[in-house]
């Protein structure tokens, strides 16, 4: 799966990893794996406490067991989808899932032409969002 769009430097370049912190990783692992899945993505390294997600054996994405005090702050992150079709899987796996939907995909040409896009909030309340940067006027 290419990394690179025409809109700037792929995610591995600009950050090394992320992660997030879950009230229950069991949960929020079962959401990640299905919809990450749909755009490519897959578990490289499971610890226990924390899970890492990426490509080619680089965990790029990690959630973990959160230890705080509730509630948990919402954090907004967006993967890199492949097509318009794969923006559209990730917003239908992550609905069939039980997800809310904060903006349904389509294109957001207040961003740049091209940027089409879904958000969900996952199991924690966090806006997850997949993106497709080169989409075609009429997607």
């Amino acid at each position: 799966m290419a990394r690179r769009d025409h809109f700037g430097p792929s995610l591995r370049e600009m950050i090394d990893h992320f992660g997030i912190n879950c009230s229950d990783l069991d949960a929020s692992a079962r959401f990640y794996d299905a919809v990450l899945g749909v755009l490519g993505y897959s578990r490289q390294m499971d610890v226990g406490v924390a899970i890492g997600y990426g490509t080619e054996g680089h965990p790029d994405f990690w959630i973990s067991r959160w230890q705080g005090q509730e509630p948990n702050r919402e954090m907004h992150c967006a993967f890199q989808a492949d097509g318009v079709e794969s923006v559209r899987a990730f917003h239908a796996k992550a609905l069939e899932l039980g997800a809310e939907s904060l903006h349904a995909p389509r294109l957001w040409p207040e961003y740049h032409p091209g940027y089409y896009g879904a958000f969900v909030r996952d199991p924690d309340g966090n806006n997850v969002e997949a993106v497709f940067h080169r989409a075609p006027p009429e997607a």
